[in-house]
Order: C-alpha cells, then sequence, then structure tokens
C-alpha cells in the first residue's frame, strides 16, 4: 500500500502541481486549504505524512502542528516562504520532523520525504483504536477495508468507502456538502457538490432497502447530509 501524504497549503496552484508530482512518485495525496480541514481529514482518514505550510489562513502552521502532534505521531515537515531563522527554530522544537523554504526542488522534497517517512516507519503505528467504526448494525473495518450492515457484506468503491466513513463518524449529526468534499475528495473539489449528489445516490443504492425512501442516509434541505442511526 502506498503511503499517505497529506498537503496543507493555502496556494491553490501550488497543491495541484505538488499533488499530481508526489502522485506520480507513488505517493497518495490528500489536501487542504486550511490547518482546520487538515485536521478533520487527518481524523477520518490518517496520514503517514504532512506538508505543511506555516503561513495558513486562520490556524496558522504553527498552532497546527501542535495539534498534528497531539492528535497523531506522524512525521511533518514544514513548506513555508517565511526565511527567518526564528521559524525553523520554534517549528523543529514544537515537533516538526524537517523544514524546507520555498521554492523547493521536487528531487530534495521527495528526498526529505523519504528521510522523514524512514524515520516514522512502524509496522504497528495504526491504533487498534482506529480499526473500525461501528454505527447501529454498521461496520466499518479499515484494516480490510470493508463494509457489513447487520452482518451482510457491502461491497463499495474506495470513494464510496470514504463517503460512508466521513458520514459513520459523526452519526446522527448533519454534515454540509462542503464539509464532506473537503474531508473525502479534498480542498480541490470545493466548488463542485454534484460529485457529492452523485456519490450520495450511489451510496444509498447499495445500503437502503429502498433508495427511494433512505432511511439511513438522510438529506437534510439546505444544509447537508447525515446517517441516521437507531437508539434501538
Amino acid at each position: 500500500m502506498s503511503y499517505h501524504i497529506l498537503l496543507v497549503d493555502d496556494d491553490k496552484l501550488l497543491r495541484r502541481s505538488l499533488a499530481f508530482n508526489l502522485e506520480q512518485a507513488g505517493y497518495r495525496v490528500s489536501s487542504a486549504a486550511n490547518a482546520e480541514d487538515a485536521l478533520s481529514l487527518a481524523r477520518r482518514d490518517q496520514p503517514d505524512l504532512v506538508l505543511l505550510d506555516i503561513g495558513l489562513p486562520g490556524m496558522d502552521g504553527l498552532d497546527a502542528l501542535r495539534n498534528f502532534k497531539e492528535q497523531t505521531k506522524v512525521p511533518v515537515i514544514f513548506l513555508t516562504a517565511r526565511r527567518r531563522e526564528l521559524d525553523e527554530i520554534v517549528g523543529l522544537e514544537l515537533g516538526a520532523d524537517d523544514y524546507i523554504t520555498k521554492p523547493f526542488s521536487l528531487d530534495v522534497l521527495t528526498a526529505r520525504i523519504k528521510v522523514a517517512l524512514r524515520h516514522g516507519d512502524d509496522p504497528s503505528h495504526v491504533s487498534s483504536e482506529t480499526d473500525s467504526v461501528i454505527a447501529g448494525d454498521l461496520l466499518i473495518d479499515l484494516g480490510a477495508h470493508t463494509v457489513t450492515i447487520g452482518g451482510r457484506s457491502i461491497e463499495l468503491t474506495p470513494r464510496e468507502f470514504d463517503l460512508l466513513h466521513a458520514l459513520a463518524l459523526r452519526p446522527n449529526q448533519v454534515l454540509s456538502v462542503d464539509e464532506l468534499l473537503v474531508q473525502v475528495w479534498g480542498a480541490e473539489f470545493t466548488g463542485e457538490p454534484q460529485v457529492v449528489y452523485v456519490h450520495i445516490r450511489w451510496l444509498r443504492q447499495k445500503i437502503e432497502e429502498d433508495p427511494s425512501n433512505p432511511q439511513r442516509i438522510i438529506t437534510v434541505h439546505g444544509v447537508g447530509y447525515k446517517l441516521e442511526i437507531s437508539d434501538s
């Protein structure tokens, strides 16, 4: 299985080009335009490494680093246009594994990524607490990438699996279309709600007894979708 890299940067062109090049190099890449979305995405789909810009809107990279280190033990590499030595010292003292100043060459970045992954590689790094999600009679096994409902196996595509996982992490709570786009597809799909609509329809066809009258994935008009879980 390829390593999962989470790229956090508010520069849309950089995210697109860097994600493309890293995917060409064999990595699986998720992206976010701000720290808040990145932390939410990492809770749902833990990365093996985070590439983190310091100068982010809202929560900056230094605060984001603290949160990432509390949430997960994966290596973090700072990507930044700031050249002040203080930033590097503070970042590394807070737990960053490396620090690369923009502009940088792709060869240098991939070499640093390999080093950070090697240092952070641990066959037992996946917590057993996050190996599965149970919501009512729904069981999502993340390690095996399987879904069962009432013991019945459900065949899902990778994107359908990720969408159901995002909903199951917050049962009975409404997630907006924008939240689902960021968490499941990444920041590059912001403004393309039809992607969510189509996959919700496909998912309902597989997990609902009557897809035209859904009882599990509920539409909250003007807000978003929620996975309805009965208390009984």
